[in-house]
């Protein structure tokens, strides 16, 4: 299966962004109104900045406290990042999310974001991917 097959699943327009200089406070806001696990920090929605994570502002208030809130989103987001094309396969994803360990990965054309996948995208599309297979294993098994 490939990544543009997980897009098409996906509702459009379902990336969410937070412009740069919001605070990290904001975003956490905006995590839990959303109940997402990532934002995009972007300017215009398609030129990606970096990535925040729920993670990144747990470990931040976990080092630093609470005041972490008031920082911008620059102070913690990722800023190198890892990504996917339209015709890369899930199995390629999952492993790139595996050994970096994170949760969400944008889909890039050129330099443009297409949209946002997340572990749980790339799981549910193996589970189909694998559920089709057992059913035409079963076909072939008992002559269907």
């Amino acid at each position: 299966m490939l990544v543009q097959q997980i897009l098409k699943e996906k509702a459009e327009g379902e990336v969410v962004t937070i412009m740069p200089g919001s605070s990290v406070g904001e975003a956490a806001k905006t995590l839990s109104a959303r109940r997402i696990g990532a934002l995009v920090v972007s300017k215009d929605g398609t030129d990606m900045a970096g990535i925040l994570s729920e993670r990144d502002i747990v470990r931040a208030i976990g080092s630093g406290g609470p005041g972490c809130l008031a920082d911008p989103v620059e102070s913690l987001m990722t800023s190198k990042i890892i990504s996917a094309t339209r015709d890369e396969t899930v199995d390629s994803v999952l492993a790139k999310m595996t050994e970096g360990r994170f949760r969400h990965m944008p889909v890039m054309e050129g330099n443009e974001m297409v949209g946002l996948i997340s572990i749980g995208d790339v799981v549910k599309a193996q589970l189909a991917e694998l559920s089709m297979e057992k059913a035409a294993l079963e076909g072939m098994i008992k002559g269907f």
